[in-house]
């Protein structure tokens, strides 16, 4: 399958750019009809996202190239050549959380609650997205004799440099998948979670996922030997977890409306 969905004229537009705009699309709508219930307004979650959306895409990319350095020291402008690839969603998630931050603060607003409202928002987003790499043929795994367990267009898809390839990126989308629609059952629970704990089951769920299936993975970020999303991911999750232990001891701590 091409990586490029539209030619107009000299402009070619990719799947991989609209596996993440619509992802993000999908995210934004969904935060903003979740907002007033924290009584968040709409039109907040519209205006951090425009600041945030192009800023983490930067982040995203930066991330990348500091752990690639050695594949863009000799050719700089491929740095912003995005459309090839190349974005860390780790990079993405760091900037966009000082962002998160940054906006609260002037804003007036819980971080807790637009964290709260924001995770499973990102948690769909990242599904959607990862279908990207699937149109460029990246993040995949180690070489299998079949894959007669896919459907076709997935399979052919996966036949990379003459061997099919463990679809990773097909893993995550499913794994983001079911996290998402479990936050979306477990918020909906009455008297179930408290406020930050829809941010520490992200934490958790995606750091888990993340750290398993980047193992298997052949086109990580190394730094000192280490497989530097796998690393990150058990910190998430352990942060995550260590949170929600000592949030659940806090009595004051309100429930999720």
């Amino acid at each position: 399958m091409s990586p490029i969905a539209i030619h107009l004229g000299p402009l070619e537009i990719r799947w991989y750019a609209i596996c993440i705009v619509a992802g993000t699309v999908l995210a934004v709508y969904l935060a903003m009809k979740e907002a007033p219930r924290k009584k968040i307004k709409a039109d907040d979650i519209l205006d951090f996202i425009l600041i945030a959306f192009p800023l983490s895409i930067i982040g995203a990319r930066l991330y990348y190239v500091i752990f690639e350095w050695g594949q863009y020291r000799n050719n700089l402008a491929s740095i912003f050549a995005i459309w090839n690839g190349g974005l860390a969603i780790y990079g993405g998630l760091i900037t966009g959380f000082i962002i998160l931050l940054w906006f609260c603060y002037n804003r007036i607003i819980n971080t807790w609650d637009f964290l709260d409202i924001a995770a499973p928002s990102v948690m769909i987003a990242q599904s959607i997205g990862r279908w990207g790499n699937f149109f460029n043929q990246e993040a995949y795994g180690a070489k299998v004799d079949q894959l007669n367990y896919l459907p076709g267009f997935i399979r052919d898809q996966m036949y990379i440099d003459g061997a099919y390839r463990q679809p990773t990126f097909l893993y995550e989308s499913l794994w983001n998948l079911l996290g998402f629609l479990l936050i979306i059952f477990l918020r909906r629970r009455k008297n179930l979670l408290k406020r930050g704990e829809i941010t520490f089951f992200y934490l958790i769920w995606y750091g888990i996922g993340r750290f398993f299936i980047e193992g298997m993975r052949t086109d990580s970020l190394w730094f000192l030997g280490l497989r530097v999303s796998q690393w990150l991911s058990a910190v998430l999750a352990i942060l995550g977890l260590v949170l929600l232990v000592y949030r659940r001891r806090k009595d004051t701590i309100p429930y999720y409306l």
